[in-house]
């Protein structure tokens, strides 16, 4: 069958061809947005003036008809076709006739493109945004149901300090707030349509570009039409932006993982959200959470892949940049099935508080307070810092902690130590003590979860 675009050919294009430059078995994803891109086209053309209304309302009522016979999986897609845009417009030919030969008047696939990528990502990180809100919410009930959950927090990978459950459960709630104010940052800078840019300098028609983005919900026109089809920050800071949302449910997940295995023991995952083994039947398996950490490789990847893509393209459109779409599909297809598991797996899971501040108990992570002890009697930092050291050494040659040297070898090496110690250094009022704006006192985690909660509330 004869190309759209085949008036300047003689023969055929050879096959492999055909199957090298065909983008239509991935971005028939597009479908809607390219309908909806038509159909505000269409309306423009017939109220310049540019063709009758006669025919933008058999343009109408041609693309309802595809739209529906696209959504009820009735849709013939030829194998001549390169893409989804030429696909509707020839079926819109075949079923109106002339009327649809001129829906394309005043528009080029590269701006036409360009108009249905920015729909289609807008629409999907609204999407991905509201499933992030619904893991903040879900950390913030964690946090507000284990306040008094005592549990040890680390430095390279060893017992540092004792902080709360809830603590860390805001710690990734931070973080969370953070991908969710990115993506709507990227929304702004994508909101704009490119539609009017032509093939790369506009048209000599007098279309309205700014009727057609107000229709489409667009916030204004790109600026410059060489930049409007050639232009795809707005993928790649959403790639951006998917990659570090992946990095930090890698980073959760990787706590999961150990925080389920036996030398941690710190959670029990629901059965729901986890696997067995085939020839071990005691295993059960933090599955879920090493996906999630496996695949934010993937993202990575298409990340790298459009970066690379677009690195040294000159202006405007080159056939590289088809390139851009099954990445960018892939990465967000990726996120959002990541994220509602990720989210229900950690709703489901059951903090084991006993072998948590068990483990918090251990490790001399009260040392730091039993410094502060120090210098609140009046000793320097430095040298404060010195006696517990000793203090600890002393605990390990003796197999005893801090709790239990008796107060005679604390004032072996500092009289300044008194029998208030031992309430300075537990557990409880280390942790209640830490009552600055961010830390882990429960008053402190209390702020966080209301600020956490305000910011949910804004986006409702």
């Amino acid at each position: 069958m004869a190309k759209l675009w085949g008036g300047r050919f003689d023969g055929d294009t050879d096959a492999l061809v055909d199957e090298l430059n065909a983008s239509l078995p991935f971005d028939r994803k597009l479908y809607r947005e390219d309908v909806a891109g038509s159909l505000a086209h269409a309306g423009m053309l017939a109220a310049q003036g540019i063709i009758t209304r006669e025919d933008a309302d058999a343009i109408a009522v041609g693309l309802a008809g595809i739209l529906a016979d696209i959504e009820a999986g009735a849709f013939e897609y030829r194998q001549s076709d390169e893409d989804i845009h030429m696909a509707i417009e020839a079926e819109l030919t075949r079923r109106i006739g002339d009327a649809g030969k001129r829906l394309h008047t005043a528009r080029s696939r590269n701006d036409q493109v360009a108009l249905d990528f920015r729909l289609y990502l807008k629409r999907e990180i609204g999407e991905v945004r509201g499933l992030v809100l619904d893991l903040i919410a879900t950390l913030a009930d964690i946090a507000d149901a284990n306040l008094d959950t005592i549990m040890p927090a680390y430095t390279h990978m060893q017992r540092a300090q004792p902080t709360t459950f809830a603590h860390y459960m805001m710690a990734y709630a931070s973080m969370m707030r953070r991908d969710v104010t990115r993506l709507e940052d990227c929304r702004v800078r994508m909101d704009y349509s490119p539609l009017g840019s032509g093939a790369l300098t506009g048209t000599t028609y007098p279309i309205d570009r700014e009727r057609v983005a107000r229709e489409l919900g667009f916030a204004g026109v790109t600026e410059n039409s060489l930049d409007g089809v050639s232009d795809r920050d707005y993928a790649l800071e959403l790639m951006s932006d998917l990659a570090i949302l992946m990095m930090h449910l890698s980073r959760f997940a990787e706590e999961v993982i150990l925080w389920c295995s036996w030398e941690f023991k710190f959670v029990e995952l629901s059965d729901r959200y986890s696997t067995g083994s085939s020839i071990m039947p005691q295993k059960k398996n933090p599955d879920i959470a090493e996906l999630v950490r496996g695949k934010t490789g993937r993202v990575y990847g298409g990340l790298m892949g459009l970066l690379t893509v677009m690195k040294a393209l000159p202006l405007a459109y080159n056939k590289d940049m088809q390139e851009d779409k099954e990445q960018v599909f892939d990465a967000v297809d990726t996120v959002k099935k990541c994220l509602p598991v990720f989210t229900a797996m950690l709703a489901t899971m059951t903090p084991l508080r006993e072998n948590m501040r068990n483990a918090a108990a251990r490790g001399f992570i009260n040392a730091t307070d039993c410094a502060d002890y120090l210098v609140k009697k009046g000793l320097p930092f430095r040298d404060a810092y010195t006696v517990v050291g000793k203090l600890v050494s002393l605990c390990i040659a003796t197999d005893k902690t801090l709790e239990t040297l008796s107060l005679e070898e604390y004032r072996a090496l500092s009289d300044a130590f008194d029998s208030d110690v031992y309430a300075a250094i537990s557990l409880d009022t280390c942790v209640e003590q830490r009552s600055v704006t961010g830390g882990p006192a429960s008053d402190a985690v209390k702020a966080q979860i209301a600020s956490v909660r305000a910011f949910l509330g804004a986006r409702e």
